[in-house]
């Protein structure tokens, strides 16, 4: 789903102007983008916690060339879903194999 898509369907659920709930979207994003700035995680209630997380510098190698290079560390978003959710897209995806 795209933007514009998740823009209408919630506009449609919401029953809100698609101006009004792009918005509220936006502001939403802002918000978090600044908590994530500041280090804090951010939880949404019954869906899960984003936070943002320092990868430590590693050492990979190049198949090719077998040559040994430095990653340096770097700052990376990660989800963590609420188990219920966790739970429903694995009971989706078995019942999805079942078919």
């Amino acid at each position: 789903m795209n933007n514009k898509r998740f823009i209408q369907e919630l506009s449609r659920r919401l029953g809100y102007t698609q101006e009004n709930v792009q918005k509220m979207v936006y502001t939403m994003v802002d918000g978090m983008n600044e908590k994530f700035m500041s280090g804090e995680a951010v939880s949404v209630p019954k869906f899960g916690t984003f936070e943002v997380k320092k990868k430590m510098e590693r050492i990979i190698v190049n198949p090719g060339t077998h040559q040994r290079m430095l990653v340096p560390p770097k700052l990376v978003l990660v989800f963590k879903p609420v188990t219920a959710l966790k739970n429903n897209i694995k009971n989706k995806a078995k019942s999805d194999d079942k078919e």
